[in-house]
């Protein structure tokens, strides 16, 4: 059954929209234009929000584009929620500063920052303004945090096992300047994602205040904290008496390219001179991660997968009484119903330690729960939207981070039992008023074994009920993964909808947020039931809103997406014309291109079942085939071989390489020319023109 009505989570922006346009005059109003690619570029991206120990203030991280320079900018913050003022960290030149860390005392705060030509740690007191070095240590910082007892830092650096910092430098230097470039590999994993192996890991460090000599924390582990290549602070955890550090890493030895079992490790504090290799406190043979200490430092919380060799089985949290050793584990569920479970992503306690709060994919959601400790029980607080990090504090309920399709990340203060919220910035408010997206509407259909499986339509931004409207079918990647109500630096439908274009993308099954049954259905079947549930739930957008136009449809897709597309090519020609964005086409040569080997293992299942290769001699739909060549998780060459097919058979066809990207395009210029390719490629096969509405704004 079709949901028509407009979800929650616009109705307050909506609200918003027509009192703004009640206000303005017509001028003003009729300045408003459809999101476009320079919009999406322009707006200031807020991350790592850290709240003073007097709850008082809070320090967060901007992003800015700097587009001549092509790259990002990043800047430290500081909003006094008291008395609603704003400043920022003052600057230096072109350095970046970044993960602002406060003192217990509240007085300083500690940040990470490029003003010496290296990433090191700086601290600035923030009653005379006075910014100091902390560290000058050989290899850059990559993340810190301060003790709770303000006595010394826990930091991370890339180091080769069994050298110190200072010897890794030298041997990285010398290997700058030999004549010759070979580097031999033993073992797997020789790269990842977009980075080739350079011998070094990832070892958390013990650094005293004021200073001193720097101690290696994971002494005889091969091993990596944080993780590769987006891990942070939240995979390790100090105690609140700042004696004892608890991490998680997967020191499998040669067993890393296939295994996923990542366990929790500890280690007293300070460490001694020679400090005894870290000890093993799981077992589980699965993902074991984000350790949290209790407020009162008796319990440890964390989160746990049950499925060896599995990345996206369902996480539950475990607690673990450390007097005894004794655990449970606490399921996460949305209700009573099948399929209610739901797979926690972030933890943090409250401060009486009764309550765990947790983020999670719930529907198309990303939202925030609270888990009662004792009985398991949860509440669904922040029900929409996309919630980051929240921060539980001593009087004033939690502070997180929080976006949406029509929302960059803002900061707010929440209540403990989910009262409104409170904002606390508005980056992007002025960014915008004179912006007009697209409606947003979700809705259901019975898919692929007879399951209720959701979609979501966003109209296009200047939308006329009287006009037909061609169609961006978008299939999202992972493949478990979900079509998040977030704001979307690469793939956001606003961006097609302010082009002119109806969007539509379907939850299949594999996608997560709808119960672990539900996202386990693609194992082994990848052409199989998301193949049909995509094509009946485009039938059903179809005949649910009759503005849009069967004959003008692009289907569109990254990663799984991507293989989707391929698979599509081979089946049918319904589209007017696809975009394949690091797609597999070969899943036999790609399962052993890939950097890991756990991956392709569980997922392919037979690796010549539903194999686009086999399908290409059907192929005469125009496709527009985009990759990064360090893309090391699916290899350009899948995308360079389809290309070769297609032209050899006459098919339209055009090859987009990034040399300098690999899964994703990042940077600010590669962005902008991805963008205004996919979208020529759209208006030429479904307008017939050279239509750039929706690129310059």
């Amino acid at each position: 059954m079709m949901v028509k009505n407009m979800p929650s989570y616009c109705q307050p922006f909506l609200s918003l929209f027509i009192l703004l346009c009640l206000a303005l005059p017509p001028a003003a109003a009729a300045a408003k234009h459809p999101f476009s690619i320079t919009d999406l570029l322009a707006m200031e991206r807020i991350a790592d929000p850290q709240a003073s120990p007097d709850a008082r203030r809070v320090a967060y991280t901007v992003q800015q584009t700097d587009l001549a320079a092509n790259r990002g900018r990043l800047s430290i913050h500081i909003a006094d929620l008291r008395q609603g003022t704003f400043s920022r960290l003052p600057a230096a030149g072109e350095a970046d500063d970044a993960n602002p860390r406060w003192s217990p005392d509240g007085r300083s705060l500690y940040f990470l920052s490029t003003r010496s030509g290296a990433q090191q740690v700086w601290k600035i007191n923030l009653r005379d303004q006075n910014i100091r070095q902390v560290t000058s240590l050989p290899l850059n910082v990559r993340l810190f945090e301060v003790s709770p007892d303000g006595r010394f830092l826990i930091l991370a650096m890339a180091v080769i096992p069994g050298k110190t910092a200072e010897e890794t430098r030298e041997i990285i230097a010398a290997r700058a300047v030999r004549p010759e470039s070979g580097l031999t590999y033993q073992r797997l994993m020789v790269r990842s994602w977009d980075t080739w192996s350079d011998g070094t890991r990832n070892h958390l460090f013990y650094y005293p205040l004021p200073g001193g000599p720097v101690r290696d924390l994971m002494t005889g582990m091969d091993a990596d904290c944080p993780s590769r290549p987006a891990g942070g602070a939240e995979e390790f955890s100090l105690a609140p008496d700042s004696r004892t550090l608890v991490f998680t890493a997967k020191d499998e030895g040669r067993r890393e390219a296939w295994s996923t079992n990542s366990d929790l490790f500890v280690v007293s504090l300070p460490p001694a001179a020679q400090p005894a290799p870290p000890r093993r406190i799981t077992t589980n043979p699965a993902t074991d991660t984000q350790p949290r200490f209790s407020p009162d430092g008796r319990t440890l919380a964390y989160l746990a997968m049950s499925r060896p060799g599995h990345e996206a089985d369902r996480y539950r949290i475990v607690v673990r009484n450390l007097a005894d050793g004794r655990e449970r584990s606490l399921d996460l569920r949305a209700g009573a119903a099948a399929g209610a479970d739901r797979s926690p992503d972030y933890l943090a306690w409250s401060p009486d330690g009764k309550t765990i709060y947790c983020t999670a994919e719930h529907l198309g959601q990303h939202v925030l729960f609270a888990v009662d400790v004792a009985t398991g029980k949860s509440r669904l607080l922040m029900k929409t939207g996309n919630t980051i990090s929240p921060q539980p504090l001593a009087s004033r309920g939690l502070l997180l981070a929080w976006n949406s399709l029509i929302q960059p990340t803002e900061l707010y203060l929440l209540g403990t039992a989910g009262e409104e919220s409170r904002r606390i910035t508005k980056t992007n408010d002025h960014r915008l008023e004179n912006i007009r997206f697209g409606k947003m509407e979700s809705f259901t259909f019975t898919g692929a074994k007879g399951d209720t499986v959701h979609g979501r339509i966003v109209y296009p931004a200047e939308f006329d009920p009287a006009r037909k409207y061609p169609v961006a079918f978008i299939i999202h990647g992972g493949p478990e993964t979900s079509n998040l109500n977030e704001f979307h630096y690469r793939w956001h439908p606003q961006i097609y909808a302010g082009a002119g274009y109806a969007v539509i993308q379907i939850e299949f099954h594999g996608s997560t947020g709808y119960g672990q049954d539900f996202t386990d259905a693609i194992r082994g079947d990848w052409g199989g039931a998301p193949y049909e549930d995509l094509r009946k739930g485009l039938a059903a957008a179809l005949g649910y809103y009759p503005f849009l136009d069967a004959d003008r449809m692009a289907a569109l897709g990254p990663s799984y997406g991507g293989y989707m597309i391929n698979w599509i090519g081979g089946q049918e020609h319904r589209f007017r014309c696809l975009v394949s964005h690091a797609g597999i086409f070969d899943k036999r040569m790609a399962h052993y291109e890939m950097d890991t080997q756990w991956f392709p293992e569980l997922e392919f299942g037979d690796p010549g079942r539903h194999n686009p290769l086999d399908n290409v001699r059907n192929w005469h739909t125009p496709v527009l085939i985009i990759a990064g060549r360090n893309d090391y998780r699916v290899s350009y060459t899948q995308s360079l071989a389809l290309f070769t097919a297609l032209q050899r058979q006459g098919v339209p066809s055009e090859l987009l390489i990034f040399h300098d990207e690999g899964h994703w395009i990042l940077k600010p210029q590669n962005s902008r020319q991805w963008h205004e390719a996919v979208l020529d490629w759209l208006h030429r096969w479904l307008q017939g023109q050279d239509d750039k509405k929706g690129r310059e704004g």
